[in-house]
């Protein structure tokens, strides 16, 4: 089954978005045959910059779908870029049902969504996973695919800004098969833990991202 591109999510692809990117960073996509073609996917990556849910869909041919802070629609001109990519608001540190909601239902409608499980990119060194990409494919059957963004911190580093134009190389994971079932604690810690062990075991070869880490006494903000 085809889904229907978001308008702006379909002009940046023939205007030759990903040919633009792929060639300023020289990206080097590993492991793409390992998204499926179809069905309900999560694609769960680690999160070093303000510029991976742009890089993220260079893994793959399907359209993308986020959910960003609900702070961003307060601006119009920004309410609408987001929308017309695609994307929707979540309230976060609210258990916001909505937006899970229309998550849950864009992958029973058999879409592809992008996740960030560490919730921000910003450089704490004890950035923790959260558990709701994994609560989303256990409550749908989603198959989950981990994916390692690196050197995307290069490209535009977070906490003290600055731009580059590294080489990022882009490392997908062996797909995990989640079984359809009522979302537990448990369950959705051991999927979660699973989720970040497969993405720092891309990462390994290539050693912890160059971030202008925050002092360890400065707390992360949920």
């Amino acid at each position: 089954m085809t889904m229907k591109r978001p308008l702006l999510y379909e002009l940046a692809e023939r205007t030759g978005y990903r040919f633009l990117l792929g060639h300023l960073y020289r990206v080097d996509v590993r492991g793409a045959e390992r998204i499926p073609h179809d069905g309900a996917v999560i694609l769960a990556a680690n999160h070093e910059s303000m510029l991976d849910p742009w890089l993220l869909p260079l893994a793959t041919r399907r359209p993308v779908r986020y959910m960003a802070k609900a702070e961003l629609w307060r601006y119009p001109g920004v309410r609408w870029v987001m929308e017309k990519f695609g994307t929707f608001p979540v309230a976060r540190g609210t258990g916001d049902r909505g937006a899970v909601g229309r998550a849950a239902q864009l992958l029973n409608d058999g879409e592809l969504l992008g996740i960030f499980p560490q919730g921000t990119c910003l450089p704490f060194r004890d950035r923790r996973w959260y558990r709701g990409a994994a609560k989303l494919a256990i409550a749908t059957g989603a198959t989950i695919v981990p994916v390692c963004l690196v050197g995307t911190e290069q490209a535009l580093r977070p906490g003290k800004f600055k731009f580059g134009f590294p080489r990022i190389v882009i490392l997908v994971g062996k797909p995990i098969e989640v079984e359809q079932a009522k979302p537990h604690l448990a369950t959705a810690k051991a999927l979660t833990d699973q989720i970040e062990a497969a993405v720092e075991e891309l990462r390994e070869p290539y050693g912890p991202p160059a971030h202008a880490w925050y002092p360890a006494a400065t707390a992360q903000a949920d």
